[in-house]
């Protein structure tokens, strides 16, 4: 069986009174897409936000290819690996798709901000870029500014910035929001592309995307995993059912 690269034990988040996430445990594994779903309010996005480094956990460990990550800062997690999307898109809208994804690629370089170096003669970075894009289908928008592309075409923008940092991980946090159906349609095949090759963790709440995307599921209420299993599994699974209303019927 292939190794997991990413092991969580026992994260815990407390704002407060509040548990938003509360003993969670699991793996991801490269090439086993592994979704997170759950009702609003479940802790999701928390979980997300813990594994990135945006949020500090409260207990628990992290481990990223047998490296404990759990205090790291998001930076040296990006650094060592990890990459992730925003619910709400996150890019520079006022430059172009390319240098969206070269200024990604350029926070690789071990000098990445030299003000006397013309940052278009960073060949390598260009390159790289330029392979994000084509990665994502935006081969034929590399010269387009960012806000005249389609929302479709931003969240591709957002995936192809992540893979211009050479990630191994991707936490995507509900990448098809706000998508009509061609365009989730393109998105659903380029995560599916992206998993071949990556270990992928995937927050989303539409339902047809999760089951035709994942090989593991796992279900979160009230910061608690309530189940995990494969697809067929968690369809099955009378708890989720009676906790998370009308998911496997609309599936």
């Amino acid at each position: 069986m292939t190794e997991a690269i990413l092991s969580i034990r026992d994260l815990t988040k407390h704002f407060g009174g509040l548990a938003a996430v509360e003993n969670v445990s699991l793996e991801v594994k490269i090439g086993e897409l592994h979704a997170i779903i759950g009702p609003n309010g479940a802790g999701k996005t928390t979980l997300i936000n813990l594994l990135s480094g945006d949020l500090k956990p409260s207990a628990g460990a992290i481990r990223f290819r047998g490296d404990d990550l759990t205090h790291l800062a998001a930076e040296k997690r990006s650094r060592l690996g990890i990459g992730r999307s925003y619910q709400k898109t996150n890019i520079f809208p006022s430059f172009s798709a390319l240098e969206n994804c070269r200024l990604a690629a350029q926070s690789r370089d071990p000098r990445p901000f030299n003000w006397v170096r013309d940052a278009l003669s960073y060949e390598g970075t260009m390159q790289t870029g330029q392979r994000a894009l084509d990665a994502v289908g935006l081969t034929d928008r590399a010269q387009e500014i960012a806000l005249a592309l389609s929302h479709g075409e931003q969240r591709q923008l957002e995936i192809a910035m992540c893979l211009a940092t050479g990630p191994e991980l991707l936490l995507l946090d509900e990448p098809l929001a706000g998508m009509g159906a061609e365009e989730s349609i393109k998105m659903v095949e380029l995560i599916r592309k992206l998993a071949e090759t990556h270990a992928v963790l995937l927050v989303e709440h539409d339902m047809d995307a999760v089951f035709q995307l994942a090989k593991v599921l796992t279900v979160m209420v009230d910061g608690k995993i309530l189940a995990s299993g494969s697809p067929a599994e968690i369809r099955a699974n009378r708890e989720v059912q009676a906790a998370y209303l009308g998911i496997m019927d609309d599936a």
